[in-house]
């Protein structure tokens, strides 16, 4: 019996809500992808992207913590790469939002993309080290990470469908009755 058991149930929880939350992003992308907007590949690499990568990275957490493994010390090297990479993700994501023009980030946006994100990897990265003394520890702390960018994306996800709907969708609308305004002027001369 490792450390590891005990934790299947959790994880097939977890990782199963992120490959649904995987394909209903997509499919919302792809529903948003009918109505283009200028520059959106730009927004999209820091606002859209991330929310994919972080439900795939709690995918990945699932599928590592539920193989069976008969140490831990595989697991947390694992935990570890996967911390390191997320958290230099998180940092070329809020560089990318900074760079951006599309969309001016408020604190929200970058608490959600950047903030909480580099913490929960950051948390994954010291969740490996602690798994050498304290194996137990560093369970929670990888299930809180895997949690925390789960709901990252959750919301991240959220916040882009009602950004689309509520807010690009009416500036198309007003740009589209601005263009038949010009239009009637122009067959009235």
């Amino acid at each position: 019996m490792t450390d590891l058991s005990g934790w299947e149930n959790f994880y097939v929880i977890v990782g199963s809500s992120a490959g649904a939350l995987i394909g209903l992003q997509f499919v919302v992308l792809t529903l948003i992808a009918e109505r283009p907007v200028l520059r959106m590949a730009e927004a999209s690499a820091a606002f859209a992207t991330p929310s994919v990568v972080h439900f795939g990275v709690v995918l990945l957490l699932s599928a590592i913590v539920s193989a069976p493994w008969t140490d831990l010390t595989i697991v947390a090297l694992l935990w570890g790469l996967v911390g390191i990479f997320g958290a230099v993700y998180a940092l070329i994501v809020a560089r990318r939002m900074r760079l951006q023009t599309v969309y001016k980030p408020e604190f929200e946006d970058w608490l959600f993309h950047a903030l909480l994100p580099l913490a929960a990897y950051l948390t994954l990265l010291l969740s490996a080290i602690a798994a050498v003394t304290q194996a137990r520890g560093a369970l929670f702390g990888t299930g809180a990470s895997a949690l925390v960018l789960l709901f990252i994306g959750i919301h991240n996800a959220w916040d882009a469908v009602t950004y689309h709907i509520f807010i690009s969708k009416s500036v198309q609308q007003k740009d589209r009755e601005q263009g038949f305004k010009v239009a009637d002027k122009d067959n009235a001369q």
